[in-house]
């Protein structure tokens, strides 16, 4: 796993050992970053299911001005900070060990880019997006990403949060949503 572009491309990142985290593939990450090129030089990014951080880590390394990176895992945190420090993106990058719905509870800053991949079998996917559209911390024209197996429903409304793409790659699913009535433009 490296990183693809940017002011740390090649950059190897540390993996995990064991199962416990599933990092996105590299041709996925690849494909969606494309997609979404535009959208993040300068953003405040959210990488709330951290895992290995190398989905914020390749925001940051594209331009994006800061990220947040959240896990529950310890182990994961760490491995996050390892990463920062590697490509030398950590003076934009902070990690929370915390849960996710806690983080959002408490959470009083506005994001640009949100990044969900949490454990496909969970229904964290689901109860991110209800409390981010109820707690409105995304920007105006920002958007979330989230990452789903092939086969997984999805709502295409969660409150304020539309739905606007959606990339099948093999067997994931990205969903791009945006505030309701927000257009890519």
């Amino acid at each position: 796993m490296r990183v693809i572009t940017g002011s740390a491309k090649g950059v190897k990142l540390k993996t995990p050992e064991g199962l416990t985290t599933r990092p996105t593939a590299e041709r996925v990450k690849e494909a969606l970053f494309s997609a979404i090129q535009n959208e993040i030089p300068g953003a405040v990014v959210l990488d709330l299911f951290g895992g290995t951080g190398q989905m914020g880590i390749e925001a940051l390394s594209r331009g994006a001005k800061s990220a947040v990176f959240v896990d529950k895992s310890k182990a994961a945190c760490q491995l996050i900070r390892e990463n920062l420090t590697r490509t030398k993106l950590d003076k934009q990058g902070s990690v929370i060990c915390g849960d996710y719905l806690s983080f959002l509870t408490s959470c009083k800053t506005r994001f640009d880019l949100i990044l969900l991949d949490p454990p496909y079998a969970e229904v964290f996917l689901e109860n991110a997006l209800k409390r981010i559209s109820e707690i409105d911390i995304l920007t105006s024209h920002g958007i979330i990403i989230a990452e789903r197996p092939f086969g997984k429903d999805l709502a295409a409304q969660f409150g304020c949060l539309s739905r606007d793409k959606e990339y099948k790659y093999g067997k994931t699913l990205i969903a791009v949503y945006r505030r309701a009535g927000e257009e890519d433009e």
